[in-house]
């Protein structure tokens, strides 16, 4: 099952072509895809139009969707967060690391756009696509 990130879902929905929405369409319908609560989220409550909002929230909803965050993961998140501060990194944004970490956690394939999954992939065994 391969988790789609926000950063990837934001360029599509806004028709921007990069190798990550490119990776996505060819994956849609051939591949299972899911989303996450937090996903979901961030992604939606960008849309300033009814139309495009609708049409956003058909399609993320018709995927399964994750309930990403609780306790394990929640406490995960954190241990993780000062695994890479420990060694210089920090991550900017606090849903990314619960993001990742629930992906790590629940072996799942994670289809992004964005640097801070890197310290993740690299250091921590977050499986990409």
């Amino acid at each position: 099952m391969i988790m789609v990130d926000s950063s990837v879902w934001i360029d599509y929905f806004n028709d921007t072509e990069t190798l990550a929405t490119k990776k996505l369409d060819d994956l849609l319908g051939i591949q299972p895809i899911c989303t996450g609560d937090l996903i979901l989220a961030e992604v939606l409550q960008g849309f300033k139009h009814e139309r495009d909002y609708q049409i956003a929230k058909d399609l993320l909803c018709s995927l399964p969707i994750h309930s990403m965050l609780g306790t394990t993961i929640s406490l995960q998140s954190v241990e993780n967060f000062r695994k890479l501060r420990k060694q210089g990194i920090t991550i900017r944004k606090t849903i990314d690391t619960m993001i990742a970490t629930y992906c790590i956690e629940n072996s799942l394939l994670l289809l992004h756009a964005d640097k801070d999954f890197h310290p993740f992939q690299q250091f921590l065994g977050l499986q990409v696509v």
